[in-house]
């Protein structure tokens, strides 16, 4: 830690001035407890913090960033902990930021449609508050059991409904945030419309907790659907995506998720979701339409329609709520099954035009067979999100796993395509931020850290390169 902040002695002069300013036991420095924070859900490996501070309020969090960057102090913000890049993880030391304890919902106001929330919030309780008065707040990544808002904030979460509702940005009216040098700012607007000066909130949304760190948020809402109806389509191969999902749109139908599973991924869920898969079927869809009830038995058969004419060997409709449910448990549960089937596995959130998401299948195919590495791949397909996998058991095998990884990223870049949808560019993808953006860009994006850090505190290590070096996730 010395050799990152100038010293111990400027750590210690910031405790002593966090110490001052927050609640008593507020801050953590011993080290049995310090390992909870030193990790998240990637493979970065951990670094335990020279403190932790588990924050109450925008006061605590001020002081906090007030001090350390007066001191020089790395200080790394953590939510829920749930990243796959490594956002969390304080790789430079220094005091981590914990939001468990800012976990309020302050307030819904069903007239006006908005919620204002804590970062700490967990994102399926707010999706309980809300549905339970019959509000709807759409983002769902799926780790939303687990996942916190100030971690969705941060990277920009999406999930299996962004193709009909949008990401996280989407869904963000105002932000409280607190700069790296301990001012408070309120960014965006309460309102539905407002475009006084720079949009600061849709900057602060997806930085990565790099510029400011949110401690409060106004979120937009909408009526929740009166029903929601699940199909699984089942494909003779990865390249009828296109067709099906362009007939479905072609009637005007837009659903609200479509999964995508490729051979491989189905294999390894047909037995966790028992799914019968007929003779024929390489690939499968798992569709979700909402609406009026009324309404949505003739989405259902018009939609299932337009997908056997393109193609589609067959569907099925979930017949009720458990139904779905399994099938979406499974969905979730993909990643973890996964990753029981090696030793070390890594997952790429790649993102292209959807029209050209077959092609990238096909891609990962040639890749896989000229690196000889497992690449079984799932995701969003109506926005063209695929994660794909990187499952290998032996070390000496990492060579070809990063060969295949920088064959990908410049197949997605050369199909007009992103690195990250939603994971966020962390520590993980950080050397392979050039692939995609200019120097001068990535020279404009610093410049952008520097005015709003000063003094390089807050979360450094992540999304700019520094090597090429990745570590599976």
């Amino acid at each position: 830690m010395a050799g990152e902040n100038g010293g111990g002695v400027s750590l210690d002069a910031a405790l002593i001035a966090i110490d001052r300013a927050c609640r008593e036991g507020a801050v953590i420095r011993d080290r049995d407890l310090l390992e909870s924070f030193a990790g998240d859900e990637s493979e970065v490996a951990p670094v335990v913090p020279d403190a932790a501070v588990r924050a109450t309020s925008t006061k605590e969090v001020a002081a906090v960033l007030a001090a350390c960057s007066t001191h020089g102090v790395p200080v790394t913000p953590r939510a829920g902990g749930t990243g796959r890049v490594g956002g969390a993880v304080p790789v430079k030391g220094g005091i981590v930021l914990a939001f468990d304890r800012m976990d309020e919902i302050l307030g819904i106001e069903r007239r006006d449609l908005k919620v204002t929330v804590q970062p700490g919030v967990v994102l399926g309780d707010l999706h309980r508050a809300v549905e339970e008065q019959e509000l709807f707040y759409p983002p769902d990544p799926n780790s939303w059991e687990s996942c916190r808002i100030g971690g969705n904030l941060a990277c920009n979460a999406g999930g299996p409904r962004a193709f009909k509702y949008g990401v996280t940005r989407h869904w963000v009216l105002g932000l409280e945030a607190v700069t790296a040098e301990g001012n408070v700012v309120k960014v965006g607007k309460p309102t539905a419309k407002g475009v006084t000066g720079y949009d600061l909130a849709g900057l602060i949304v997806g930085s990565e907790g790099t510029l400011a760190v949110v401690t409060e948020a106004t979120l937009r809402l909408t009526p929740k659907p009166e029903g929601v109806a699940t199909l699984l389509v089942f494909l003779p191969d990865e390249a009828a995506m296109e067709g099906v999902i362009t007939a479905v749109l072609g009637r005007r139908l837009v659903p609200r998720c479509l999964e995508m599973l490729d051979s491989l991924a189905l294999e390894i869920v047909r037995p966790q979701a028992g799914l019968d898969v007929p003779e024929g079927a390489k690939a499968m869809l798992l569709v979700e339409l909402d609406g009026e009830l009324d309404q949505l038995p003739a989405q259902v058969e018009d939609c299932g329609m337009a997908m056997l004419e393109a193609g589609a060997v067959d569907v099925l409709v979930a017949k009720n709520e458990a139904e779905r449910e399994r099938l979406w448990a499974a969905r979730r549960e993909l990643s973890h099954a996964m990753r029981r089937q090696a030793n070390h596995k890594l997952s790429e959130d790649v993102v292209v035009p959807r029209t050209r998401l077959g092609e990238l299948v096909e891609r990962c195919r040639a890749l896989s067979a000229e690196h000889q590495v497992r690449m079984p791949s799932y995701g969003h397909a109506g926005d063209g999100n695929l994660h794909v996998n990187f499952l290998w058991n032996d070390p000496d095998e990492r060579p070809r796993v990063e060969a295949a990884i920088e064959g990908l990223f410049r197949a997605v870049v050369g199909m007009g395509g992103t690195l990250s949808g939603e994971h966020g560019i962390g520590v993980l993808k950080a050397p392979y931020l050039p692939l995609e953006q200019s120097e001068t860009l990535i020279a404009l994006q610093k410049r952008i850290k520097e005015v709003f850090d000063p003094r390089g505190v807050l979360n450094p290590g992540k999304i700019f390169p520094t090597s090429r070096t990745h570590r599976a996730c």
